[in-house]
């Protein structure tokens, strides 16, 4: 993901139910979100450990067990060639079966415009997804490092605007709400999230096929089993 507090607000849900089901989850960060803030008396520096501390809490309130952090620059991500190294080595050394990322093919609808960093990190992980991780001959570095490729099974991308996967949460719309309420700097309105959390969800559970679900969260979806 882009900033911290974005696996809670796009698919918190999810991590969640996955996290009941017994499966292990780890996030990746790719910015310090240090440009979260308003309040220009902030030092950068003091904002990127608020926002970290902020989304470890959220992460273990869901059942996260590992943190990485690239420490790239809030609103200037780029999807280099060493972004691209550093998701695919986070993948080798984690191995998941499934990868979460932002569609980087979705950038605006009619009332909005999608944040920069987030369209450039989904185009970075999946890059990284396929060829990066999985090709022993890329980032050759990386085989010095004992990170040997590995081959995720499939991609859920948030935000996208033709989804092709819903994922019930009616059993854990509580607990994403919760875990975003622990990005402090983040959330002004606690009933105004929890509001607007469960409408999201209606949307995209009333959307579902083939039968509509009470809430759901929406991905678009690769599978790479083949």
């Amino acid at each position: 993901m882009a900033h911290p507090d974005d696996p809670e607000f796009t698919a918190g849900g999810t991590i969640a139910a996955w996290a009941r089901g017994g499966a292990w989850l780890g996030y990746v960060i790719c910015t310090g979100g240090d440009k979260g803030s308003d309040d220009p008396s902030i030092p950068a520096a003091e904002l990127i450990r608020t926002r970290e501390e902020e989304q470890r809490r959220a992460g273990r309130r869901l059942g996260v067990e590992a943190f990485e952090f690239l420490g790239h620059e809030d609103g200037a991500l780029s999807p280099t060639l060493e972004l691209r190294r550093q998701i695919s080595a986070a993948i080798r050394r984690h191995k998941p079966d499934t990868v979460i990322c932002f569609d980087p093919t979705s950038r605006y609808g009619e009332s909005s415009i999608q944040h920069s960093d987030h369209y450039l990190s989904g185009e970075a992980t999946l890059a990284a997804v396929y060829p990066s991780a999985r090709d022993a001959r890329m980032f050759p570095e990386l085989l010095r490092e004992g990170l040997e490729p590995h081959k995720v099974q499939q991609v859920l991308m948030v935000g996208s605007s033709s989804p092709r996967r819903w994922i019930d949460v009616s059993g854990t719309i509580e607990d994403k709400i919760a875990a975003m309420l622990e990005h402090r700097s983040q959330v002004k309105d606690r009933d105004g999230i929890a509001s607007r959390f469960r409408a999201m969800a209606q949307v995209a559970g009333a959307a579902a096929k083939p039968d509509p679900l009470e809430l759901a969260e929406a991905f678009g979806f690769v599978s790479l089993q083949r």
